[in-house]
């Protein structure tokens, strides 16, 4: 059986486990799936024990291989535009969507109130953290990090990426018999991080239904009922980037069937979905590419760290959604003045975030304060946070998805390029 199958198993069986202990009032039986909820986490940390170790590894290899800064110029400028334009995509449907719904639209308020209540102090530490959030300026500035091992050891990787690239480059402009004896270091460690990737994975259906059963055993389906249209709106915006904008994408840009492409990634999407973390499913991401999409290393080492920080475009659709929501709710109107400043704010807020459960619903705030939903900021985030997580889910399954398209894109450019060189050389 493979791989992604077993991992399907178990989240199928998970969910019915917890839908039974919850919607049959179980209790012992909710306890539980609650009580084996550390073996998901336990598998969750394994992961991302490899991470750091993973992300500088292959990128190190990956830059002092390229060895040509017009190279990585070209390999960057299109990475870059392919997050960029696919992430506004995504606002823009979250956006018409919302706006052709209105989910918010008519809620009464003692509801809105007796929701907001239930969730109000955890809503106040996401508005804290927000609120403490460096600016513009400061956040360029710690994208530089001071001390590389400091961003390591916190997890913070996209100073960690930009640090990886400064110092691969530079490694790929001397002499040859000392740049290789360091990128065999780094290639060994790269190889290390393949096969305890491997021996965790063996225990990923196991984790995936201790995760998804003590999630639905906790909350139920009943945390949707008054929050049902919402969403789905979210819902139908997501299956709509994924499977309409990113399959065009699949195939007019990356030019690979979309059926082989998901049987491909199916691992990696199973992981995506249960872990709610881009970060945690990193070393999958990059081990299918590599495997199953023939994604050259240096090309999935670049991308596929710097799309855990950089494309969200599931966030975006959220973002989009959840502000039209809310503003509907607290009967704000919005023009075109504000369905422009939803689009950019959400963009870049999407771009903001970082690849681990719960972090876009802090930077949704951004894009409330951009609408002038600041008075309510407490309020509207409470109303959404009983259901952030299976939202959560949805959303970085389509990150992972648009983020594997890009490196299967970038490497089908990098290989004609290849061909179009290797021609030339003959001709001449």
């Amino acid at each position: 059986m493979k791989p992604h199958t077993k991992i399907l198993i178990g989240l199928l069986a998970g969910a019915a486990v917890g839908v039974a202990a919850r919607a049959g009032g179980i209790t012992w039986l909710q306890r539980a799936m609650i009580e084996i909820e550390p073996i998901g986490l336990a598998f969750v940390q394994l992961i991302m024990m490899v991470v750091v170790p993973l992300v500088v590894a292959s990128l190190f290899v990956a830059m002092a291989s390229l060895g040509d800064g017009g190279r990585l110029a070209k390999l960057g400028g299109r990475t870059l535009a392919y997050f960029l334009i696919t992430t506004m995509i995504g606002s823009i449907i979250g956006l018409s969507l919302a706006l052709l719904v209105r989910p918010g639209a008519g809620l009464d308020p003692a509801i809105r109130d007796a929701l907001a209540a239930q969730f109000e102090g955890n809503a106040s530490k996401a508005v804290a953290a927000a609120n403490s959030a460096p600016g513009i300026t400061q956040l360029l500035l710690s994208m530089i990090p001071q001390n590389p091992f400091g961003a390591a050891a916190r997890m913070e990787l996209l100073p960690l990426v930009i640090s990886t690239v400064i110092f691969g480059v530079a490694a790929s402009q001397i002499a040859e018999a000392r740049r290789q004896v360091i990128v065999c270091f780094f290639q060994g460690l790269n190889d290390i991080c393949m096969v305890i990737i491997a021996w965790v994975m063996k225990l990923a259906p196991y984790a995936v239904f201790a995760l998804i059963g003590a999630t639905v055993a906790r909350f139920g389906t009943d945390l949707l009922q008054h929050l049902v249209v919402y969403c789905l709106v979210v819902f139908a915006g997501l299956v709509l980037h994924m499977f309409g904008i990113l399959s065009l994408a699949l195939k007019l840009l990356a030019r690979v069937r979309v059926v082989r492409f998901y049987q491909g990634v199916a691992k990696a999407l199973m992981v995506a979905f249960s872990t709610s973390s881009s970060n945690a499913t990193l070393p999958v991401s990059i081990e299918v590419a590599e495997e199953n999409l023939g994604v050259p290393a240096e090309v999935a080492g670049f991308v596929l760290p710097l799309g855990t920080t950089l494309n969200l475009n599931g966030a975006a659709v959220y973002k989009s959604v959840t502000a039209v929501f809310i503003a509907g709710v607290y009967g704000i109107k919005l023009g075109l003045p504000g369905c422009v400043t939803i689009i950019v704010a959400s963009t870049l807020a999407a771009v903001t975030g970082v690849g681990v459960p719960g972090s876009s619903l802090v930077t949704t705030l951004i894009v409330l304060n951009a609408i002038g939903l600041g008075p309510h900021a407490v309020s509207g985030i409470a109303l959404v946070l009983g259901v952030d997580r299976i939202l959560d889910m949805l959303r970085t399954t389509v990150n992972v998805t648009s983020s594997l398209i890009c490196a299967a894109y970038i490497a089908r450019t990098e290989r004609e390029e290849k061909t179009r060189s290797a021609g030339q050389t003959q001709c001449c």
